[in-house]
């Protein structure tokens, strides 16, 4: 269930991230690094 939880909040974070090519604001790549890092971290972890 962890893994499936990272991949849901990495791949949210990767589609975020595509946003950046619009203008963003500094909190909303905040919030992308965070999404994409946890996601990370929930699917690799062993």
């Amino acid at each position: 269930m962890r893994r499936l939880c990272g991949l849901v909040l990495f791949c949210i974070g990767v589609g975020m991230a595509i946003k950046v090519l619009i203008p963003t604001t500094l909190a909303l790549l905040i919030f992308i690094i965070g999404l994409m890092t946890v996601g990370y971290h929930l699917f690799c972890r062993c």
